[in-house]
């Protein structure tokens, strides 16, 4: 038996449930692995709360994890018995101190890299790697957007696009983030709580508007980023926070002849070369110094609820992570 987190019904952080389970041995093509780290993600809360649906119910929530490989299937030739990985994949089910996953959904972690940081990097470090080098290609010296820029995607993102050479605006909640943001690559934090975030990007491209728009929030922000687009500008909502925008129509792009994307990271890791490029990538960059990840939390598994309740009240910054 192991421990994991349960959710038997969708709903708030009440619904997770800390529960003895069993695990088979592995399947054809799976491993096991025993979690030293699990990351947590906004999209835990979706699927907590039912905005995601689980395959099936009672589920377990969880997107990415590191830890040993402790036993091995039929036909798993690429992976070994004590090896260190890493994962962000799909269904859920990575809240919980050993599971079954798919061979082919991991990769191998760097020496250089903890098994704190491995959890906490996946998920959002290859959600930055595919936005500003794939959903829009950042060049040196383009001037964009990023909402909940001292967040765990939001200090990743700002990171790597000041890596790039880009110029980054960023909005924030209240003055410590935007010091934080600031201290990771954002050169100009707004606060949106105090400050006319609008008016400001407006200003700071001289009335041009930024080429790209990260936002995560989607209710609170997706008029507005809207707005601050140049001509022929991406919009890439990638979350919704604060929940889902509904009063989009096709004809506010039309102004501007511009153009919007609701990308996944499971769409662009669709197989196991994209999965490889997309990781190493990401390696590449934490272990140059280029991008920093900071683990500013961590709860015991055993604790889930409470991690969910701060996360939703956006009392976290950067990454966190349970520690079975």
């Amino acid at each position: 038996m192991v421990k994991a987190i349960i959710v038997n019904e969708t709903g708030g952080p009440e619904v997770l449930s800390y529960e003895d389970i069993s695990i088979p041995t592995p399947k054809k093509g799976e491993v096991r692995v025993v979690h030293k780290a699990i990351g947590l993600n906004y999209i835990d809360v979706y699927f907590r709360s039912g905005v995601y649906p689980f395959p099936r119910l009672p589920g377990i929530p969880g997107m990415e994890g590191s830890g040993v490989v402790k036993e091995i299937g039929e036909g798993v030739e690429d992976i070994s018995i004590g090896d260190r990985v890493a994962y962000a994949a799909a269904p859920p089910g990575s809240y919980l101190e050993e599971r079954n996953i798919k061979s082919e959904q991991l990769v191998k972690l760097p020496d250089e890299i903890s098994f704190e940081l491995g959890a906490a990097m996946m998920l959002q470090g290859m959600t930055v790697e595919y936005l500003v080098r794939r959903t829009y290609e950042v060049k040196s010296g383009e001037t964009v957007l990023v909402h909940a820029a001292a967040g765990g995607v939001g200090l990743m993102l700002c990171q790597w696009l000041k890596h790039i050479g880009a110029r980054v605006i960023g909005t924030v909640s209240s003055e410590e983030k935007a010091a934080l943001a600031s201290n990771n690559g954002c050169d100009h934090p707004i606060n949106y709580k105090t400050d006319d975030w609008v008016s400001q990007v407006k200003d700071l491209t001289n009335g041009k508007g930024v080429p790209v728009v990260y936002d995560s929030v989607a209710k609170d922000t997706f008029k507005g980023s809207l707005e601050c687009l140049s001509i022929r500008g991406l919009m890439i909502n990638y979350g919704q926070a604060s929940g889902a925008y509904n009063e989009f129509e096709i004809g506010m792009l039309a102004p501007k002849s511009l153009f919007l994307t609701r990308p996944g990271l499971f769409q662009y890791i669709i197989n196991r070369n994209e999965l490889i490029d997309s990781s190493n990538a990401l390696f590449d960059v934490v272990k140059s110094g280029a991008v920093k990840i900071q683990v500013n939390q961590k709860y015991a598994l055993s604790d889930a609820q409470r991690a969910h309740q701060d996360l939703e009240s956006r009392k976290t910054t950067g990454s966190t992570i349970l520690i079975p």
